[in-house]
């Protein structure tokens, strides 16, 4: 076996092991701040070697998953990797308030993104908008995750703004769509496919006004169960 290859089926093993090591903590769970169990440990529960295990955990560190502390252990950051977690949120534990605060600041920004990207969308990007948002309803209806393709849908519209600023700011929407799928759990399915559509007809039709109007209109739903969900457990 060649030099070449070798590496290769190492970095897959690493690659493997890192995935595991990451459902392990999210899946028991391991809370953030708690201890991960020491290199032997981890070794014999997911057969792998010791520097295996070292270059995996080094990888989920390099992640924001983890922290390796000199002479202490490794503990856990957050449970959510960089890439579903940009902004590092994980770490507040109160989900609900801050999806509302995450609806606030989106509010305040996205009805504004929308009315951009009606304005500056070319034909491309309204057919790239149009498949998203089928996409995600098919998805949706058909019961499967349709959270990445909603992020998707969003960040292609923020890309249309074509303002380099609201590219800076997909992380944000990003973790917002993240935070209200986990703590929703499709309860507006009808009304997220019904805005979705009107953004994206508005879109396809460069009304800027319409786009603004009907991504308000999304935020406020998603907002309001937000509320009433806050309500209800208040009730308990």
């Amino acid at each position: 076996m060649t030099n070449a290859s070798n590496k290769s089926n190492r970095r897959h093993l690493v690659s493997q092991v890192e995935e595991e090591l990451l459902r392990y903590i999210q899946d028991s769970p391991v809370l953030v701040g708690e201890k991960i169990p020491n290199e032997f440990d981890l070794s014999q529960k997911f057969n792998a070697g010791r520097s295996t295990i070292r270059e995996a955990v080094k990888s989920l560190a390099s992640r924001g998953v983890l922290e390796v502390r000199q002479g202490a252990g490794t503990f856990v950051l957050s449970p959510s990797t960089v890439e579903d977690d940009p902004l590092r949120l994980a770490r507040y534990t109160d989900k609900l308030q801050l999806a509302l605060e995450l609806f606030d600041v989106r509010l305040m920004i996205e009805p504004g993104i929308a009315e951009l990207a009606a304005m500056n969308a070319n034909d491309d990007d309204i057919a790239e908008i149009v498949r998203l948002c089928d996409e995600t309803e098919e998805l949706y209806l058909a019961g499967y995750d349709h959270v990445r393709k909603d992020i998707e849908f969003h960040k292609k519209i923020a890309h249309c703004s074509r303002n380099r600023v609201v590219e800076e700011l997909v992380p944000l929407i990003v973790s917002a769509v993240f935070t209200f799928a986990n703590v929703t759990h499709r309860l507006l399915l009808h009304e997220t496919i019904e805005t979705h559509r009107a953004i994206t007809d508005s879109i396809a039709k460069h009304d800027h006004t319409g786009a603004k109007c009907a991504m308000e209109m999304h935020l406020i739903y998603n907002r309001q169960m937000i509320m009433k969900l806050m309500k209800q457990e208040k009730t308990y």
